[in-house]
């Protein structure tokens, strides 16, 4: 093992160099730029959310309101305004934030503590915050909080320039660093987040004390030293060196995975890099939904046990696909190998990208693979996207991601590239003395055929390196957990300059090495047949069934098409075709064919994308059919 500070050995290309311009995430980035993020603040204002931090720093009167964990949600909006104001100005938006940095600042206490479910009435802080600062970590959230605020406040220096939310952060990391430590308090936080923060403001003070911290609450999991282990739920049951499984709250879990890959990576440290690729084994073999999703228990928002993966009552938590979205990217970066890409790709694709409806102000917390029209948890209430909710972790996480969503196309080690996401785009970057543009060109996810335009401003040598997706590659999943009934026939196809290439695979991309001058033009195809999927046969609740796939879209049937679903049948041998609805869930490419319901003659079927499900009201949905 070793502590030396080093660094990833890959570094995605920054968000703000890349333009996203495609007809498929250009609406939704733009819809988060302009209509999430505006309506989140409106929510986190009329919850009284926002009204915290004026109350806590005197400048109104009035009790706490709300949960405990709401400083949270207000930060993660300031977060993803920060990026929206990076890839589109907004002095209106900039001013907003200006405002709200005053109140957060006010809210700060003398020392840097900064709490509002205290701060207002220390005397009688709700419940769960514990009767004294730090006396209820695995429950209070208070480290989770601010590990927000950190990562808000770095967004926003990174946006503005301007230091006022990031001296802020410092103030309140300076006094989490003064009270945790060997030598301290030794206790650790219930909802991992603050340490990415820590790595993140590390990385942008260059001040090691905060890497060191980062790396301490880590090492303290599963831990004694003088204080309560806090079990399975909060990954506290071993030290993190020695889980294998994943285990408890999948966002937590999630979080934590991505800040171990940040110590392997940073620290140098093989131990923890073992121990994250071995729960990344763990996952993808035996706990991934075939959505991307993951949390398959509504208890405790958790993993199951080994190959529990239900339908009906699966849970599949957004902010959990976001954070196997967060991980799945460090540990590309961490070892440059597209089987995390692709892992990636499946949770953004499907379990991500469901969580939010298109009008960009509903959203899925749940996101089960099969639905009868109401909630599993609350058979009083319809499984409808809701347009908020008392914890509202999901709608103010997906504002994180979406505007900066392009910052996880393209990265560059030391002399090569890798395109990981096919998405109609532009950067800009430079490479081995050389400035570089890519272009991409493609109607991706609806079909496989993409044209990229590399132009060097002076003859450069290096490595392009395009990703082969695992669908491409003739399975679902980077794993055995599940497989595609049929081999498609169809192979991956690579032109350069009208030159047919080899296709041969390195760590899942092909290499085209060479020396580039000038423009080049690039074009690879990569198959796209409806794919029947199975799953592993350790997997009880999916024997006997059979999903869809095309590209990187799991599909769905929906009660609004086909009547009811969740008894349907599909034949091995029932053909399939894809149809092009340009007016159907705002344009996409659906799959129809023949089913048969119990008793009943064969019927016509329509499935749509997982993603676009639900945005007609509730009704039945299911993934997985009855295989005839």
């Amino acid at each position: 093992m070793s502590s030396q500070i080093s660094d990833y050995p890959i570094k995605p290309a920054p968000f703000t160099q890349v333009t996203i311009r495609d007809n498929f995430w250009r609406p939704r980035i733009d819809a988060a730029i302009q209509v999430t993020i505006p309506y989140d603040f409106e929510k986190c204002e009329e919850t009284g959310r926002i009204d915290n931090f004026a109350k806590a720093g005197g400048l109104m009167p009035g009790a706490h309101e709300g949960i405990f964990y709401n400083d949270s949600d207000v930060f993660k909006v300031v977060e993803g305004a920060a990026y929206a104001l990076q890839v589109a100005p907004n002095a209106e938006l900039g001013g907003y934030l200006d405002a709200l940095i005053e109140k957060f600042a006010a809210a700060q206490e003398t020392d840097g503590y900064l709490y509002t479910a205290r701060t207002i009435d220390p005397a009688n802080p709700p419940e769960p915050s514990g009767p004294e600062r730090w006396s209820n970590l695995r429950v209070n959230h208070e480290l989770y909080n601010v590990g927000h605020m950190y990562e808000a406040a770095i967004a926003h220096y990174e946006a503005t320039g301007k230091q006022n939310f990031l001296d802020v952060a410092i103030k309140n990391a300076d006094l989490i660093d003064a009270v945790f430590g060997a030598d301290k308090l030794r206790d650790v936080p219930g909802h991992q987040e603050i340490e990415l923060a820590l790595v993140r403001l590390y990385r942008v003070t260059d001040d090691a004390r905060y890497l060191r911290l980062a790396r301490f609450f880590l090492d303290e999991r599963g831990r004694a030293n003088g204080r309560q282990i806090y079990g399975p739920y909060c990954q506290d049951h071993l030290p993190v060196t020695e889980q294998r499984e994943a285990v408890g709250h999948a966002v937590r879990a999630g979080y934590m995975y991505a800040g171990m890959t940040d110590i392997a990576a940073i620290m140098n440290d093989t131990d923890y890099a073992a121990a994250a690729e071995a729960l990344w084994d763990n996952v993808v073999g035996k706990k991934l939904a075939l959505t991307g999703g993951v949390g398959a228990r509504h208890e405790g928002e958790a993993f199951g046990e080994d190959y529990e993966l239900p339908n009906l009552t699966a849970y599949n938590e957004t902010c959990a696909a976001q954070a196997n979205i967060l991980w799945n990217q460090r540990l590309f970066l961490l070892t440059g190998e597209a089987k995390y890409i692709d892992v990636l790709e499946r949770s953004l694709y499907n379990g991500f990208l469901a969580g939010i409806g298109m009008d960009g102000r509903s959203f899925y917390y749940v996101n089960p693979l099969a639905c009868d029209g109401v909630y599993q948890f609350n058979r009083d209430e319809k499984m409808t996207r809701q347009p908020w909710y008392g914890t509202s972790c999901c709608p103010t996480n997906i504002v994180r991601l979406l505007p900066s969503l392009s910052g996880y196309v393209y990265a560059a080690g030391e002399r090569e590239i890798f395109v990981n996401l096919y998405v109609a785009s532009k950067v800009e970057t430079s490479l081995a003395g050389a400035n570089i543009t890519i272009e991409q060109e493609t109607n991706y996810p609806w079909d496989g055929d993409i044209n990229i335009t590399l132009t060097v401003a002076q003859p450069a040598t290096f490595a392009l390196r395009l990703r082969i997706p695992s669908f491409a590659q003739g399975k679902p999943l980077p794993s055995d957990l599940y497989h595609y009934l049929d081999d498609s026939g169809e192979a991956v196809a690579l032109n350069v300059d009208g030159e047919k290439l080899p296709v041969e695979l390195r760590g899942g991309y092909v290499e085209i090495s060479r020396q580039w001058s000038g423009p080049s033009q690039i074009s690879l195809r990569l198959p796209m047949p409806i794919r029947r999927v199975v799953a592993h046969p350790a997997v009880a609740d999916l024997e006997g069934m059979v999903a869809l796939e095309r590209g990187p879209l799991v599909y769905a049937l929906e009660e609004e098409d086909n009547g009811s679903v969740l008894d349907l049948a599909l034949s091995d041998s029932s053909p399939l075709a894809v149809t092009r609805e340009a007016n159907l869930l705002g344009g996409i490419t659906a799959i129809s064919g023949e089913t048969q319901a119990s008793n009943s003659a064969p019927r016509a079927f329509i499935a749509v994308p997982y993603y676009a499900w639900g945005h007609r009201g509730a009704g039945e949905m299911t993934v997985w059919l009855l295989r005839a």
